[in-house]
């Protein structure tokens, strides 16, 4: 029986290497934005990181608090949280300086006919933060959705690959990267700019959102014809590890997980679990935003939790009734616009 207690348990578990790794992080860690989706678990995931490796370390959570079951959440665990928006540039740069930065802040849907907010949260804070936390060593948070859209049989999309943002929310997440990057080579500045191709948590996801149609009877678009994703424990264990490869100039890592999975496949088998026919709308495309993240794989080893795993686990936790955050993908979506 699934319960939100359990998947949380889950995602807050730290994996032997997390904790060897946290062991060698000097100082005290701070999440800014993170009150999302990935932020609460992230932080609890590092705190009992930090006590299983014997070591004292403050997690610092920086977000609005509209969330406040995410605020419970870190509070019961230990987190230190600072509720204050992040754009008031007076109570940023009144934070208390810390060794380890992990930036998870930024704005995505609502984007289209409010360009202007979402460019002030991706690109004009982002400037902010790099400038007042100069010092310290910074995982940043992008998206794969600032590489082109690919041929699904060409391995997909490498750190070596030029970014070609389509749409103004990933032309915003490359400034994002752009700002931290000036940090990089103008303060020395140590980042890890983390490029996520959809994490996977069972209350929110492309495994969700296709399971949710499912459920509902609604149309699933082959349009996008696959995809990648990532366990959202193996997603964060990344970003606290990364914190260990924070270079400058700026070292570049895409995080999603080693399979090309079909939308169609994926559907099939959710169905069966779900008990229902999926319906599907439009003809299969031959191109989709795709990452390889063969160089996370090396660096980080591979995630904890299969893809085929993940489809029966979101197939469960939807008919044991689990709480959902009602936050879509929209992994369908090809013109950039959000």
């Amino acid at each position: 029986m699934w319960t939100e207690e359990k998947l949380n348990e889950l995602l807050a578990t730290p994996s032997d290497a997390l904790v060897e790794d946290m062991k060698k992080i000097k100082g005290d860690i701070m999440v800014l934005g993170a009150g999302g989706k990935m932020g609460p678990t992230l932080c609890v995931l590092a705190k009992n990181a930090a006590k299983k490796a014997g070591v004292e370390k403050r997690i610092i959570a920086v977000s609005r608090g509209s969330d406040k079951i995410a605020t419970e959440l870190m509070l019961e665990n230990g987190i230190e949280v600072i509720a204050m928006d992040l754009l008031d540039k007076e109570k940023l740069y009144s934070l208390p300086e810390v060794e380890n930065v992990i930036y998870m802040a930024g704005r995505k849907f609502g984007t289209d006919g409010n360009e202007w907010q979402t460019w002030a949260m991706n690109s004009v804070l982002p400037a902010f933060v790099a400038d007042k936390f100069k010092k310290s060593n910074i995982v940043v948070f992008s998206s794969g959705n600032i590489y082109p859209i690919v041929p699904v049989n060409g391995g997909g999309c490498s750190e070596k690959d030029r970014p070609l943002p389509n749409g103004e929310y990933a032309m915003s997440c490359l400034a994002r990267e752009r700002s931290f990057e000036y940090a990089a080579h103008t303060f020395g500045t140590k980042i890890f700019t983390y490029r996520l191709n959809f994490a996977v948590d069972l209350r929110y996801g492309v495994l969700f959102d296709v399971a949710n149609k499912i459920m509902k009877g609604e149309p699933i678009s082959l349009s996008t014809p696959c995809f990648n994703f990532i366990w959202q424990g193996s997603a964060n264990e990344i970003a606290i590890r990364g914190l260990l490869h924070a270079e400058a100039p700026a070292k570049i890592m895409n995080v999603t997980g080693p399979e090309t999975i079909s939308i169609k496949k994926a559907a099939l088998e959710l169905g069966k679990y779900l008990g229902k026919e999926p319906i599907f709308e439009g003809e299969e495309g031959d191109d989709a935003y795709l990452n390889d993240a063969s160089l996370a794989m090396e660096t980080f080893g591979y995630p904890s939790v299969s893809a085929k795993t993940l489809i029966r686990w979101q197939a469960e936790y939807i008919l044991d009734g689990g709480r959902t955050l009602d936050k879509p993908t929209h992994f369908e979506e090809r013109k950039g616009k959000y």
